[in-house]
This record gives structure tokens, sequence and C-alpha cells, in this order.
């Protein structure tokens, strides 16, 4: 499978250490071999030699807005809708501001937002201190009873387009006009998306979306978020974080803010020009599989990544507790499976880890009713095509097999609880 995989050479893109399987992207994307030059450059030449010209002869000012345009290629946008800018939790807050602010004024009786339950936690924070601060409600729901719950009182139904816990990937377009359908701004966060699967914006109607670049779009340990917002909102909209990279002429200094049009309004302070550049290396990295097919051959392979490993486990780990949290429906899922197991995930997963599997732990979902604990903890495995293989599939399961089967996950130092799971 491998050797007739299209996609096998950008593979080479990436410095992965030697003996390692990788499983982690959906958490951080690998280094680019190009980046460290880059970033150098960046540092050494762009700051070091030419100091504060390189906002105009390095076109540092211009950066957010360009970086921006090459995720959009990656989202269904079009040149000059996405900025690349803060982080996810930042954006996130802005565009709920823009999206309740403009709801209220159409429709004052429109104070909810409704979220999945298991949405990623940083997304309900966000939405939690939106609502004390504006007397608003945050509403809770399970996936299935989303539709049901696009009431007259919403007024933005905001979703995880792949949910973080467990893969499951929600219709877009079909849930963005179930709440247009009612009234409702639909706004998604793309962090499990961009640079994953194929995503559509602007075929799906979509309002306002958001996403992280260190996941799956290789922008390194902290790197910029982005913002997208559909055009028909972007000039009706101010977001609430009016800061001078923002302004419509910054250097007018003007005491006065106004915003400038379009999606530059959704800055706020001077970038971060080095996290950029090395972002800038990881969307080349994705935008190098264009010749071959792009996002739709991405998802080609992520998906018989993903079968695979399904298969794999299914026949060769069989009797050792393990379940599936992750859809086997194609449509219903993103790039990652998710395994439960009612204990000892935590201790299995650093035992991969010590054997070179590198995947990931998340504790299972708390309960919301009376009665038994939540849902069990998952070992999460994140599949990357660009440079993910077929035989690192048979060999990571090969090792999952014996993990379990010599019971070396129980060792205490597996069992060490650390800071980052």
């Amino acid at each position: 499978m491998d050797a007739q995989d299209p996609l096998r050479p950008l593979r080479e893109l990436f410095a992965l250490p030697p003996g390692m399987i990788y499983l982690d992207g959906n958490s951080l994307g690998p280094l680019p071999r190009a980046t460290p030059q880059r970033v150098a450059d960046t540092v050494t030449r762009e700051w070091g030699q030419d100091l504060i010209q390189s906002w105009n002869s390095a076109g540092w000012f211009a950066m957010p807005r360009r970086v921006g345009d090459k995720i959009a290629r990656l989202i269904g946008a079009q040149p000059g809708e996405v900025v690349a800018t803060d982080s996810t939790s930042v954006n996130l807050f802005k565009v709920l501001s823009a999206a309740l602010h403009r709801a209220s004024e159409d429709a004052p009786q429109r104070t909810t937002i409704v979220s999945e339950r298991s949405n990623f936690p940083t997304d309900l924070y966000i939405a939690q201190g939106l609502c004390r601060e504006r007397g608003c409600t945050l509403k809770l729901v399970e996936p299935e009873e989303i539709t049901a719950s696009l009431s007259a009182d919403v007024a933005v139904l905001m979703l995880t387009h792949v949910n973080y816990r467990t893969g499951a990937m929600h219709d877009m377009a079909a849930l963005t006009a179930a709440a247009h359908a009612a009234g409702i701004f639909a706004v998604w966060d793309l962090a499990h998306s961009a640079g994953a699967v194929p995503v559509d914006l602007r075929g799906a109607q979509a309002d306002f979306a958001v996403g992280c670049g260190y996941k799956y779009l290789n922008g390194g340990p902290g790197a910029p978020a982005f913002v997208w917002v559909n055009p028909k909102h972007t000039d009706r909209c101010w977001q609430p974080l009016a800061g001078w990279w923002g302004h419509a002429a910054p250097f007018e200094f003007s005491p006065d803010y106004q915003p400038a049009p379009g999606i530059a309004r959704y800055q706020c302070g001077t970038q971060p020009i080095i996290s950029l550049a090395a972002l800038d290396c990881g969307l080349d990295t994705l935008l190098a599989a264009e010749p071959l097919g792009g996002m739709a051959a991405l998802r080609v392979k992520s998906l018989a990544l993903t079968d695979l490993f399904i298969d794999l486990v299914a026949q060769r780990c069989a009797g050792h507790g393990l379940g599936l949290a992750t859809p086997r429906e194609p449509t219903q899922r993103g790039s990652q499976v998710c395994l439960t197991r009612p204990s000892g995930a935590y201790a299995i997963v650093q035992a991969l880890i010590a054997r070179g599997v590198i995947g990931d732990f998340r504790a299972g979902a708390p309960s919301t009713a009376p009665g038994p604990s939540g849902s069990p903890d998952i070992l999460r495995f994140g599949f990357a095509p660009l440079y993910t293989g077929f035989e690192d599939i048979w060999h990571a399961v090969e090792q999952l097999r014996q993990v379990l089967e010599s019971g070396e996950w129980q060792h205490p130092e597996f069992n060490r609880k650390q800071a980052v799971t």
C-alpha cells in the first residue's frame, strides 16, 4: 500500500525522528524540514540585520493576511477572507461576540448559545464567560439533540467540526442550514479539521470559523490560529478587541477606533512574526499536496489509514477490553481514531510511547446524570496522511498488541501521571 501511495514522497518534507511512529499530529504536527532555516533567516537576517525595515522590506506587516490566504485554500475560503492571528480561544471570543451582538440587534430575544456537551472545553469556557458578561445562556446538548435545540431564543450555534475526544465529524452544511432556517448564526471551530479533512466554508454558507495552526497545519507549538468571517458579515460586525492592527489606518495613530475593511479588522495587537514564519512553512507542506489531488487525495488516504487501524485493532487486540469511540461510517469520521478502555488507558499510552509509538490520552467525559460515572477513558491516535504510512499502522497495532498481552502497561513508571497527557 505504501508503494502504491502517490502521497508517499511528502513524508520527506518532515524531520521525523528515526524509529518513531508519530500518531499525535492531531495535538502537535511534526517539524517541517524547511522550518528551522526559515525561522533562522527571520531571526538573523530580517530581524538581526534589517531590523525594523523588515515590516516593509520582508513583508512582515502583510504576513497575517498572506498566511491567511494559504489557509483559505484548505478550508473552502477565498483570498482575503482569512487572517492568521492570536489563539483559537481569542479568535473564538471575537467571533462569538460579533455574532451575539449582531443577533441581539436583529432579534433581542435571542440570548442563547447552543453547543455540544462534549465540545472542546476552551470553547465552552469562552462561551461561558461571554454569557456571564452579556446575561446570556449557554445550552449544552448531545449531538442528536442539536437540531431540536434550535429554538427562537437561540442566537448562535457553536460547534467543533471534528470532536477532539471521539473523532466524530458533524455535517457542517446540514447543521448550518438548520441553524439558518431558524434564524441562528453558525460558528465553527476547525481545530481538528483544517489540514485533515476537506472543509468548504463557503459551500456550507457558514457564518464564522476559527482554528489553530499547530495541529494538522504543522505550525509548531503555540502557532498562531486563524479566523474566517463570511464576507456578508465582515463589514457588518465589530469584533470587541479593537486593537491598533485592526484599525483602518493604524499608522495615523488616531485616538478613535475605525475598523479596517474586511477580515483585517479581526486582528488586534502586533503580530508574532517568528511564529507566523514557522506556520507559513507548515502550510507549505499541505499545499505541496495540491498537484497530487490536494485535500481530496489526503482525505482518501486518511480514510484508508483509519480503516486499516480500526480493522487491525479488531483483529489483533480482541479480548483486551478495547472499544471504539470513533464512528465507522467514513462521512462521520475525522482523521483520528479513539479507542476506549474502562481502566488503564493512560498507562497503555505511556507504554506505547516508550516503544516509540506516539499517541495521547484523554480522560472520559464526566457523567451528567445520577448513576455510574461517565464515558471510559480514551487512547487517541491521529493520522496525518502527509507523513503517516500504512506500514506505520501495522507496526503501531503490533506494539499495542504486545503492550496489552504482556501487561507491561501495569508497570509503575507508566502509571505516574504527567502534567500533559
